[in-house]
């Protein structure tokens, strides 16, 4: 299992922007499993929405994309780049990520060509399934070091 500190090992992701608290599952190159716990004092939730918070949809794909992101660069090939959204399509929001929920980030990396691939992503709270979608990404040379 990595924590914060592995999962920032691999990708560039920092406070107030890194949205899984942890991979349970790692396969480099295919597939990841990971975590967020969804605090009531979320910084996002102040305003999205005043007396009903709920998880912005973009944050949703945010923490499965880092989560894909994960399983990508955990790859020995893509150690230190990074992975950029290239496309989102097929999303469906099933139901609201409300405070108090523990969302499951399951991201299966379907083809790779080149620069770039796609994968499978979905969240599940409990045994319901919140969001899916199917990611695109690029992988491009990493931020260079100071």
């Amino acid at each position: 299992m990595l924590r914060r500190t592995g999962i920032e090992a691999i990708i560039p992701h920092r406070e107030p922007f890194l949205f899984v608290d942890a991979i349970t599952e790692l396969e480099p190159g295919v597939k990841a499993v990971g975590e967020k716990e969804v605090h009531v004092d979320e910084w996002y939730l102040a305003g999205h929405f005043p007396g009903r918070p709920i998880m912005p949809g973009v944050l949703v794909l945010e923490a499965l994309a880092q989560t894909g992101a994960v399983a990508l660069l955990a790859a020995p090939e893509h150690q230190g780049k990074l992975a950029l959204f290239a496309g989102i399509d097929d999303v469906r929001f099933r139901r609201p990520i409300v405070p108090g929920d523990r969302l499951r980030l399951e991201v299966e990396l379907t083809r790779r060509r080149g620069q770039f691939g796609r994968g499978q992503a979905r969240a599940w709270v409990g045994e319901e399934l919140a969001v899916e979608a199917e990611l695109t990404f690029a992988v491009v040379e990493g931020v260079p070091s100071a």
